[in-house]
């Protein structure tokens, strides 16, 4: 919303500098996003003395003159009749932009050079004169901008409203926050009209059949008028908010929708069929033309405006080619109504077309100021279009928007605000703003808000008046009491902090994705008709097909992401992403809702390099990222085991682990099934882990145990024993650890060998066993007969077999 300085002294007096006015009414709530000055274009224009004026050699209508502007001689191509040696006009340089968006440059006019332009009111926007230039006072000073030697200055304010601010978007209504920062009172202009009779019945009719989207419809009609362009007042009212001036009638309308707030709309009384206004719902399918020239298709949802055989305007957004106010009409009209405000935004919203009208009508208007507004119109066209007002006014008001009362508690005001505020001074607060107060009890006042404030309608919305007026700063800074005795993490934002610190240090980039995702996404992973992740929770509205329902699982965000990132040719991508999944209960029981973490790696494990070759991920560096996880959180009892084939879904049979903590299963980690590639459209591979959080956190030790670095040296010792191909390295590994043997400090598996001399179906694993004793350094015979029973154990457990 814009506000000229100018154009708001019309409603009060302001005693402050535009500087500290922004400020203040940002404080108050209405953020000033910007303040310029409504002359600043005339900066490139100066006052200029013109000591030569001589025919110009090849037009006898210009005229070619030589300009003093002060710095420089100037020669200037000039075509006004009253232009004469010695006189003193605005001469507009190069780079001037004029108000209608010209921007003037050096030019050759019929092959003269001329290098500025001696300009007329009309032209600089200081007057409706254009059939000459502006002559100026001769006390003026040559070459002193325009601007300061006519002491021409109007700020204009531009406030960024927020949408339950509609009272606000009007001259009046800023008017009233500057009334109330200065502590006086808004001068409103005469709106009362004194009717001698009730003539209008006789001449016009208004029926509203859709009670519901126009609960009041006010008009009044005027007869003798002559249209034409405005008075400059009125034009350049207008044009200091950026409007562009149409007519008199018009312009009007516009004037007193940016004064008050109140949309307006008038219409060509002999152009409207039976002379007549009904307002219906359109008729679905129905066509319309509006006043920008585009033929509309309506829905049976929008209002309209009808004459008594047709479409006359879109209620409440924009009106039609067939009712508007040309040069010769001589009846007008006028509309001034209250729409409802869903209506108006879905129409608005399906149309198309957003208008100044329909920005304020979406938001509510007061539906008290109706009339207010209608009468002020009415008086203006009557005074600047000569007419003749007929007795009367059409005021349809079927439905009556009742009044609101709230009852606001001191007490409960104080304690919420944080303030220590009266009952006098709360009072004096909303009263500043035009709200009825009356006095209720000591710790009670009965408040009716203004009808323009539709925004206000319990004590909290009050409580927020009360905050703004007294002063956000004035409120005192206070600080929640915390005992001196800090307690215990909450272990799931704890494990969340953890992982994701490790994540990034394992080179991982952490995403967020929605928590909505396809419902083809199921299908895209493979998940056979039984499984739980089909159990979706559908979205009522979803904004996408692709946001359709809540997610089962992680894994189709990251892959969309992948998918994306691949798409911009980033090929090698670490990601990881925390957050909750949701798998339906049923129609009657809440989502069971498990927070999770799921990673993946595709792509290069080592780009290439001068000192490397590009080596591409594989399974075992996605398995060592969550080992190192573990590691990091402290988790040292957990076990990888290949999962079965036919339960691999989505990852590749062979080539999938499942990961436990004792009986318990935690997730997987494995390698994406080609079938679920193609269907993400990737292709390369991608390997991924998914871990339930949940499950992890019972994991996490609850305190961080230390032990005395060793004083004696280690022995290392190797195992290397021949086993069936299918035999998994973390069972042996295992089973070292169930002997459970003191010395034994760590268990290592440094190497996995097939192929020749090794028979086929069978695999060499080597396994390197550290032993260590804080007592004493061990010798060979304390280490050789326990790795023997190890490597024994080892041969009978895995039917397994030395090297030869």
């Amino acid at each position: 919303m814009k506000a000229s300085i100018s154009w708001l002294k019309d409603y009060t007096s302001i005693n402050m500098d535009v500087d500290p006015l922004a400020k203040a009414l940002t404080m108050a709530g209405l953020e000033v996003e910007a303040v310029t000055d409504r002359f600043g274009y005339l900066n490139r224009v100066v006052v200029g003395r013109i000591i030569e004026v001589g025919p110009h050699p090849d037009a006898d209508k210009l005229k070619l003159c030589k300009v003093d502007v002060g710095t420089q001689t100037i020669a200037v191509v000039c075509g006004a009749p009253n232009v004469s040696k010695d006189i003193l006009a605005p001469v507009a340089l190069p780079g001037t932009v004029f108000p209608n968006g010209f921007t003037l440059e050096k030019s050759i006019i019929r092959n003269v050079e001329s290098e500025g332009m001696i300009c007329s009111e009309a032209e600089l926007g200081l007057g409706t004169d254009k059939s000459g230039i502006m002559i100026l006072s001769s006390a003026l000073h040559v070459g002193e901008k325009l601007s300061k030697a006519l002491e021409l200055s109007d700020a204009v304010i531009e406030v960024d409203l927020t949408p339950n601010r509609p009272d606000c978007l009007s001259m009046l209504g800023i008017a009233r926050e500057i009334c109330a920062i200065q502590k006086t009172k808004v001068q409103y202009s005469e709106t009362s009209i004194p009717d001698s009779g009730d003539d209008i019945p006789g001449f016009t009719s208004v029926t509203i059949k859709a009670i519901e989207h126009c609960p009041r419809y006010a008009a009044r009609l005027l007869t003798d008028i002559t249209v034409g362009p405005s008075p400059f007042w009125l034009a350049d009212r207008l044009m200091s908010l950026g409007m562009k001036p149409i007519n008199n009638i018009v312009d009007i309308t516009n004037f007193v929708l940016m004064e008050t707030g109140q949309p307006l709309h008038a219409f060509d009384y002999d152009r409207l069929a039976e002379n007549r206004i009904g307002v219906r719902r359109a008729n679905e399918g129905e066509l319309f033309t509006t006043l920008d020239m585009n033929e509309r298709k309506l829905t049976s949802d929008m209002l309209m405006i009808c004459d008594g055989k047709k479409p006359v305007a879109v209620g409440g957004v924009m009106g039609g080619l067939n009712s508007e106010i040309e040069e010769t009409t001589t009846k007008v009209l006028i509309e001034s109504a209250y729409f409802d405000p869903v209506s108006i935004r879905k129409t608005s919203k399906k149309l198309g077309i957003s208008t100044e009208a329909s920005h304020r009508f979406e938001r509510g208007v007061d539906p008290e100021g109706i009339v207010p507004a209608l009468n002020r119109a009415a008086l203006l066209m009557a005074e600047i279009g000569g007419g003749k007002l007929i007795d009367g006014i059409i005021d349809e008001y079927p439905q009556k928007i009742p009044a609101k009362t709230i009852i606001l508690k001191i007490k409960e005001t104080n304690r919420l605000l944080g303030t220590d505020l009266n009952r006098e001074e709360i009072k004096e607060l909303l009263e500043s703003i035009e709200f009825s107060v009356k006095k209720i009890d000591a710790d009670a006042l009965k408040v009716d808000p203004p009808s323009f404030r539709v925004d206000v309608e319990r004590p909290e919305d009050l409580m927020e008046e009360i905050a703004r007026l007294s002063g956000y700063n004035n409120i005192p800074t206070t600080f929640p009491a915390l005992p001196a005795k800090a307690g215990k993490p909450v272990k799931l934002l704890d494990a969340r902090s953890r992982i994701m610190h490790l994540m990034t240090g394992f080179g991982f980039s952490e995403t967020i994705n929605y928590s909505f995702i396809s419902k083809l996404s199921c299908d895209r992973l493979n998940l056979p008709p039984g499984d739980y992740r089909r159990n979706t929770v559908d979205i009522l509205n979803p904004l996408t097909e692709d946001q359709a329902v809540m997610r089962t699982s992680l894994v189709p965000g990251l892959l969309e992401t992948v998918y994306h990132n691949i798409s911009k040719q980033q090929k090698s991508l670490k990601l990881f992403e925390i957050g909750r999944i949701y798998i339906n209960k049923g129609r009657d029981n809440l989502p069971e809702e498990t927070e999770m973490l799921a990673g993946l790696w595709t792509g290069t494990q080592i780009d290439a390099s001068w000192y490397a070759k590009e080596t591409p991920c594989d399974f075992f560096d996605i398995k060592g990222v969550v080992e190192g996880l573990f590691k990091g959180l402290n988790i040292d009892s957990t076990r990888f085991s290949s999962l079965a084939d036919d339960l691999c879904v989505y990852t590749k049979p062979g080539y999938t682990a499942q990961i436990f903590s004792g009986k318990e299963i935690l997730g997987l980690v494995g390698e994406l099934h080609p079938h679920a590639l193609r269907n993400f459209d990737l292709k390369q591979a991608v390997y991924l882990f998914e871990l339930s959080i949940d499950s992890l956190i019972k994991l996490l030790p609850e305190t961080i145990r230390s032990k005395p670095i060793p004083k004696f040296p280690a022995v290392p010792r190797d195992i290397t024993i021949i086993v069936n191909q299918n035999t998994e390295s973390g069972a042996i590994l295992e089973c070292i650890q169930n002997i459970k043997e003191q010395l034994v400090e760590s268990i290592h598996l440094f190497d996995v060998f097939t192929g020749d001399p090794i028979p086929l179906g069978k695999k060499s694993v080597s396994i390197r066993v550290t032993y260590r004793s804080n007592k004493k350094t061990l010798e060979d015979e304390d280490v050789g007969n326990i790795h023997k029973a190890i490597t024994d154990r080892l041969i009978r457990e895995f039917d397994a077999g030395l090297p030869v």
